[in-house]
Formats: structure tokens, sequence, C-alpha cells
């Protein structure tokens, strides 16, 4: 008894520090369609995944679904920021553009066009080109992850769905 009492007020003062694991927002439908993508699109992968991690159903027909996620430009771009007086690349920008809006299928509009723009800068070298080509690569896909992420908060936000 005495044991308990002692494990029981040792854990005391963490029973209310409120930590908890992040997790996905709620939604205010169940079923979304997915248009304006390109076939193979990265950044619409990861929202497939994000929204089946959110219990929302990823639906082909807009007509069939609560909300349509249309994207009007999705875009990745890569430029050249810096280079030395013989020409070589020393430094890279990244970009993944997203911009979108979401309405019924009917056509009312849920949220407006809404702009997501995130840039990464990488520097660059010839002799690590393939190490590069793979930072590249990881840094695109955990743009795209924070890019999914603050549509999920929006598309959280929308009321009246």
């Amino acid at each position: 008894m005495r044991r308990r009492l002692l494990l029981a007020l040792a854990a005391a003062p963490f029973a209310g520090c409120g930590f908890a694991l992040r997790q996905s927002p709620r939604l205010p439908f169940r079923s979304v369609a997915l248009v304006g993508f390109a076939p193979q699109s990265p950044l619409a992968a990861t929202l497939r995944r994000q929204l089946a991690a959110s219990q929302v159903q990823v639906v082909d027909a807009p007509s069939r679904a609560d909300a349509v996620f249309e994207a009007l430009i999705d875009s990745r771009e890569k430029s050249v920021v810096a280079s030395t007086a013989a020409g070589q690349v020393r430094e890279l920008q990244l970009r993944v553009k997203l911009r979108f809006r979401v309405a019924t299928p009917s056509g009312r509009l849920l949220l407006g066009a809404d702009e997501l723009l995130l840039t990464r800068d990488m520097s660059y070298s010839e002799t690590a080109a393939l190490a590069k080509a793979q930072e590249e690569a990881q840094l695109y896909r955990a743009m795209d992850e924070d890019i999914v992420g603050q549509v999920l908060r929006r598309l959280a936000a929308i009321r009246g769905a």
C-alpha cells in the first residue's frame, strides 16, 4: 500500500502537463474529390495519404464528394541563386507552389482561392551531384508535407461544409 502511494505521488506532477502527440485536424466533411492535379503529382499523393489518415475518403467523382478540392496551380521550380565566375552552380533555390480553392459539388465556395509558396535554399557542388540530387528530393518531400499540413489546417477551419 505504501509503495503504491509513493508511486502515485511521484507520478502526480506529470499527470496534468498537457502533452499530447500532434494529430491530424478534424475536417468538416467525410469525402473529398481532388481535381486539377497532374496525374503523378507528388503533392497530390501526399495530400491523399494525409486525408486518408484523417478518416476522409478521397473519391474520383466530384459529384459524390462532400467537398471538391481544386488545385489551380501545383508547381515545383528550381532556380540558380549563386554561381562562380566560371559559371559553376553553387546555390539553388527550390520552390513548391500550390494555389487552390474548395467548393461543394454544387459550386458553392467553401474556401476562396488561397496560395501557399514554400522556398528552400540548397548549396550545390558538382563533385557531390548524386548526394545533392537526393538532398533535393528530400527537401521537396519535406516541403510537400509542410504544405499538406497547412492545407489540412485550412480545411479544418471551414465552417458549414
